[in-house]
């Protein structure tokens, strides 16, 4: 055994055995580099990632490869997910090196720290011969090397400097039309999604396209978005038998994914689904929605309240070994013993041919048409193909059941599950289903009572000590909270009031926030750093400015901080979230990498309205308002009497009024919700 097995995370639990004299990033770690002047070797990868099996089975099991990495380097493996600080700064590096990134991520430092060479995944001879190279080069012509990382250093600096905006925006929607009109370009009008592979989901993309089609009327982006998000459904990307998406595929149609489900996708994708429902009323999206969080209820959701991070790609297959997949994919014989006479209308539904074929003789489901269109050109009723469909997935459940599952990668991560909390929230507005919003308030108390300490900080990870029924000693991750802890839960807590009107959660929230500017905001950058003043530096400062899979945490909290200054009118808050747009919009040269960014431009926007329900019966009109898709009205409301700075004297028990309110000027109030309906776009 090596040092990792004194660790939590499933990830360096993995590598506890390797030959490889793997150690955690501590202090001890680097000081020993320092001590013995030796190379370090950074390598950073997450359970569910497969290159990242692929590579430790190649390299890091190998005992050639670890006698050259033991002699000559300070090995130091990293959980990306516990760690995005880390992950994050070296991953600038290994791009600035090569141009591109991935995980696995291996760099190799100086003793201090500072990358000299990196890359993603290397096949066994190439990382030797690499790995002997640089030790020869740093022996022999050490200058060299510590004069390139003193010009990475000095490019990985520029890169955490952002322009700042002087001037004042009026937040015109023209910048929109402009950056939505060069975008279209890319878009892939047979599949959805971007014309190019493999196909990562971004749903942060699509929250914002099908707001801003709406907003702005333009169907044709609405029908984007709405094609986009049926192919995805459609796809092998979606388990239609278990529920819950897998990360990304690897073909334009959504077909075969890399097969890991991540639960911070899950929790995003149910919440641009919830949004779509309520503007189409689509069944297939609250199929959708209801599969993955029967999912998510199923294998990630703790009796604490918590959600598990991740299940991975690999499992083992029929002959023990472990495969990429192997849990999801079918043989055409696997499925003919299963469906019996019900197969050759399954493979027409399923696409049991050459579109839905993979490799190896395995298929991985995909629909193609709509079930409608199946049943028409079939000569059959849709009701008895859905019901077929169930009967099928059912049969199927039950058979998959039978194969031994990926692995769980069972730590929880405090931004994740805010995210997910988020999603049963939006999925509870859009159905309506109580289930929903207990689960998520159960999630909330998690937060509040196990990773929310006694001094105002939030923890990043935690190790809940029950899995599979067995009781395990607890343990917490040693990291504090990140960015974008702070920015999720805020934002989730945020979520939590929309349905409740428990202004208990606006105060959780700004509570939080007032932490982020004590101990997160650089008054110069006008931005939040991503570590906490309280943590121990890097090699350099990070701000987490661009949305990828996950939004950046400052574009959270920016839409964050824009509600709060509503509900508290306060004008320090909308003044930092103003300035955060002002200084990144000039910048986008690409909108996929600032679509969050673009929806809180959004929120600037003259259509963006606030409406106050105050009465008896204010969550009963919640309630149905909830149910419908409006993206730019705030809203805020009470049963009682309230001292939220938004609804102070506006409480009467005398009825329910409403009180529509623009650019901080309110209209009269009214006790017809016809009326307000009619001004709010409704009817």
């Amino acid at each position: 055994m090596n040092e990792l097995h004194h660790e939590t995370s499933p990830y360096l639990l993995q590598h506890a055995n390797n030959p490889v004299h793997w150690k955690a990033w501590n202090t001890n770690s680097l000081s020993l580099a320092k001590n013995e002047n030796k190379l370090i070797i950074i390598s950073i990868g997450y359970s569910a990632c497969h290159w990242c099996h692929v590579m430790e089975h190649e390299s890091f099991e190998d005992n050639d490869v670890a006698a050259v990495m033991n002699s000559n380097f300070v090995n130091i493996k990293i959980d990306r997910e516990e760690r995005p600080d880390i992950d994050a700064v070296y991953m600038k590096a290994v791009q600035i090196m090569t141009g591109h990134g991935g995980w696995p991520m291996n760099v190799v430092a100086l003793p201090d720290g500072r990358p000299i060479w990196g890359g993603t995944y290397f096949r066994k001879n190439d990382w030797i011969n690499s790995l002997e190279r640089l030790n020869e080069i740093y022996k022999e012509q050490p200058q060299t090397i510590l004069d390139y990382a003193e010009k990475l250093i000095d490019g990985l600096q520029s890169l955490s400097i952002i322009s700042k905006s002087e001037s004042e925006s009026n937040f015109d929607l023209e910048v929109l039309n402009t950056l939505v009109s060069k975008w279209q370009k890319s878009f892939d009008w047979d599949y959805g999604g971007m014309a190019r592979a493999p196909k990562f989901m971004m749903p942060t993309n699509y929250e914002f396209l099908l707001r801003y089609g709406y907003q702005t009327k333009n169907q044709s982006i609405v029908d984007f978005v709405n094609l986009t998000l049926t192919k995805m459904a459609y796809g092998g990307l979606f388990d239609t038998i278990d529920g819950g998406f897998s990360r990304y595929s690897v073909d334009v149609k959504w077909h075969v994914p890399h097969f890991e489900k991540m639960l911070y996708d899950n929790g995003q994708l149910v919440s641009i689904y919830a949004d779509a429902y309520k503007l189409t009323g689509n069944q297939l999206y609250k199929e959708v929605i209801e599969k993955t969080l029967k999912f998510v209820e199923k294998e990630w959701l703790t009796k604490e309240g918590s959600f598990y991070s991740a299940v991975d790609a690999d499992s083992l297959n029929t002959e023990n070994r472990l495969e990429e997949g192997a849990f999801y994919v079918w043989t055409k014989s696997e499925l003919q013993q299963v469906l019996q006479e019900d197969f050759d209308l399954f493979s027409i539904v399923f696409n049991v041919n050459e579109f839905g074929f993979w490799e190896h003789e395995n298929y991985v489901l995909i629909q193609n048409k709509s079930l409608e269109e199946i049943a028409k050109d079939q000569n059959t009723t849709l009701e008895n193909l859905e019901q077929k469909k169930k009967s099928w997935e059912q049969l199927l459940y039950i058979e998959r059941e039978k194969r031994s599952k990926p692995r769980l990668d069972d730590k929880c991560l405090t931004s994740w599950n805010a995210i997910m909390l988020k999603g049963f929230v939006d999925a509870y507005k859009a159905l309506g289903h109580k289930k929903y919003l207990d689960i998520a308030l159960q999630n909330a108390h998690f937060i509040i009572n196990t990773v929310w300490s006694s001094e105002g900080n939030l923890q990043h990870s935690y190790k809940d000590g029950i899995r599979g029924g067995a009781e395990q000693s607890v343990a917490k991750a040693t990291s504090n909270g990140f960015l974008e802890d702070y920015a999720h839960v805020i934002q989730a807590f945020i979520s939590l009031y929309e349905v409740t009107f428990d202004e208990q959660w606006l105060q959780n929230s700004k509570q939080l926030t007032d932490y982020t500017f004590d101990n997160f905001y650089d008054a110069n950058q006008q931005f939040f750093s991503f570590t906490s003043h309280q943590d121990e530096a890097l090699i350099t400062k990070h701000f987490e400015v661009e949305d990828n899979v996950i939004p950046a945490s400052n574009s959270v909290l920016a839409d964050a901080l824009f509600k709060l200054s509503i509900y508290f009118n306060n004008s320090y808050y909308e003044k930092v979230s103003q300035q955060m747009v002002q200084n990144i919009v000039p910048t986008v040269d690409y909108p996929s990498a600032f679509s969050n960014w673009l929806t809180v431009l959004l929120d600037f926007s003259e259509q963006n309205k606030e409406l106050a329900i105050c009465g008896n019966n204010a969550l009963e009109y919640l309630y149905t308002l909830n149910q419908k898709y409006l993206p730019n009205i705030i809203i805020a409301g009470s049963t009682s009497i309230s001292t939220l700075p938004f609804l102070e004297n506006r409480f009467s028990d005398n009825g329910t009024l409403f009180y529509l309110c623009q650019n901080k000027t309110c209209q009269k109030p009214t006790t017809d919700i016809k009326e307000i309906s009619q001004e709010i776009g409704l009817e």
